[in-house]
C-alpha cells in the first residue's frame, strides 16, 4: 500500500482539473435542458469539446497565478486575480504586435467562469471585447497551413465537404450506411408514428422521430447524411451542390460498416466547405424578400412587418434575409439558432 506524504498538496494545475472533472457529465444522458430549468446548469458540462477547451483556458490562469501570485496556492484564494489575468489577456500582443481575439478572450472568460461559478449578473462580471463580424479571420484569409493543403489532390474531399456540410469529427466518423433517401426517411417516420399509435415512444425513439421529421422539411434534397457529432447531437443533413451524384456513388461504394473517409487531410480547411455548404442550402431554401408577406404589426408605429425577414444590424446594417431559409440552413448545419448561420456562414448573399 503506498504511502501518501501529509505535506503534499495539489497546485493549481491540478485543482483546476478537479473542478472541471467533477463537472464533466457528458456521455450520461444528462438533459442540458433539464440542468437549464432546475439550476444546475452552471455546475455541470456536457460536451467534451467545452470540457477540454475550459480545462486549456482554465490552466493557463494557473500559470498566470503561479508566475505573478506565487505565494497564492488555493483555487479560492485565486478568485480573487481572475479579472487581472482577463485584463492581461486584453492586453497580451504576440512578436508581430497582434492582440488576441474577442473569440478568445471570450472563451476565457467562459472557463474560468465555469470553473468558479461566476454569472453574468455578477458586479464584478468581466466586461470582454464585443465580437463583430469584420472582426473573423478564421477560414477568411490564407493561412501558413493552406500552403501544405493541394486543392487538387484533394478535389474530392473539397467537393464531399462542400455538399455534406458536415464538422471534421463528422466527416472522419461518416461509413456507407450513414447515407440515407428520402424514400427511407419517410418509411421510417411512418413506422414510428404507427408505433406511437400503440405505445409510447421511448426517448431515444422520439428523438430520432424529431431528426427524421427535421430531415422532412428538407422537400428539395433526395439524398441525406446521418451524423453525429459536436457533444452526441444528431441530425440528418440534405446533400446538396453540384456534385451530388459524386458523393452517392461514394457512399454507396463503400461497405456499411466502413470509413467513407479513412483519413482526412488535417490541413483542409473544413468550416470554409461549411460555409459553401450553408451558401448551397441557403440559396435552395429562401424565398424572395419580396415575396414574404407583412404579416405583423409592430405595436409602437403600428405599421406592418415581414416577421420572416431577418434584418442585420452592425456592420451589415439593412442587409435582408428570409428567416426561414435561415432557419433550414441552421438545422443542415446542426445549429439551434439563424443568427449563428447568418452571421458565421453565409457570405456575398
Amino acid at each position: 500500500m503506498g504511502y501518501k506524504s501529509k505535506k503534499y498538496k495539489r497546485d493549481l494545475s491540478q485543482q483546476v482539473y478537479d473542478r472541471l472533472t467533477k463537472m464533466l457529465h457528458a456521455g450520461e444522458n444528462t438533459s442540458k435542458k433539464e440542468a437549464i430549468a432546475d439550476g444546475t446548469y452552471r455546475d455541470k458540462i456536457f460536451s467534451y469539446s467545452s470540457y477540454h477547451s475550459y480545462m486549456k483556458h482554465g490552466k493557463c490562469f494557473s500559470k498566470y497565478v503561479r508566475e505573478h501570485h506565487p505565494e497564492v496556492t488555493s483555487l479560492k484564494q485565486s478568485k480573487k486575480f481572475v479579472n487581472e489575468w482577463l485584463q492581461s489577456r486584453v492586453d497580451y500582443t504576440d512578436r508581430n504586435g497582434r492582440h488576441l481575439s474577442a473569440w478568445t478572450i471570450n472563451l476565457d472568460r467562459s472557463a474560468i467562469s465555469k470553473i468558479y461559478g461566476i454569472l453574468p449578473d455578477d458586479p464584478n462580471y468581466f466586461q470582454a471585447p464585443s465580437r463583430r463580424r469584420e472582426d473573423i479571420v478564421r477560414s477568411r484569409v490564407d493561412v501558413v497551413r493552406d500552403k501544405h493543403f493541394s486543392k487538387t489532390n484533394n478535389a474530392e474531399l473539397i467537393s464531399f465537404c462542400r455538399g455534406v456540410g458536415a464538422r471534421r469529427q463528422g466527416i472522419s466518423s461518416l461509413r456507407g450506411k450513414d447515407l440515407m433517401t428520402r424514400d427511407q426517411i419517410d418509411k421510417a417516420v411512418a413506422s414510428l408514428e404507427q408505433k406511437s399509435h400503440e405505445r409510447e415512444l421511448s426517448p431515444k425513439e422520439q428523438g430520432h422521430l424529431n431528426i427524421l421529421r427535421d430531415a422532412q422539411l428538407f422537400d428539395k434534397s433526395e439524398y441525406f447524411v446521418y451524423l453525429k457529432e459536436k457533444g452526441g447531437r444528431e441530425r440528418i443533413s440534405p446533400i446538396v451542390g453540384p456534385n451530388i451524384d459524386q458523393i452517392v456513388e461514394r457512399f454507396r461504394n463503400t461497405p456499411r460498416d466502413e470509413k467513407v473517409w479513412m483519413h482526412v487531410n488535417s490541413n483542409a480547411d473544413i468550416h470554409s466547405y461549411r460555409s459553401d455548404y450553408a451558401n448551397f442550402v441557403y440559396r435552395q431554401y429562401c424565398r424572395p424578400i419580396d415575396s414574404i408577406p407583412y404579416d405583423r404589426v409592430n405595436k409602437g408605429t403600428k405599421n406592418k412587418y415581414q416577421s420572416d425577414v431577418y434584418v442585420f444590424r452592425k456592420d451589415e446594417y439593412g442587409k435582408r434575409m428570409d428567416r426561414r431559409g435561415l432557419f433550414l440552413t441552421s438545422k443542415a448545419l446542426g445549429h439551434n439558432r439563424v443568427s449563428v448561420v447568418a452571421n458565421n456562414y453565409l457570405r456575398g448573399l
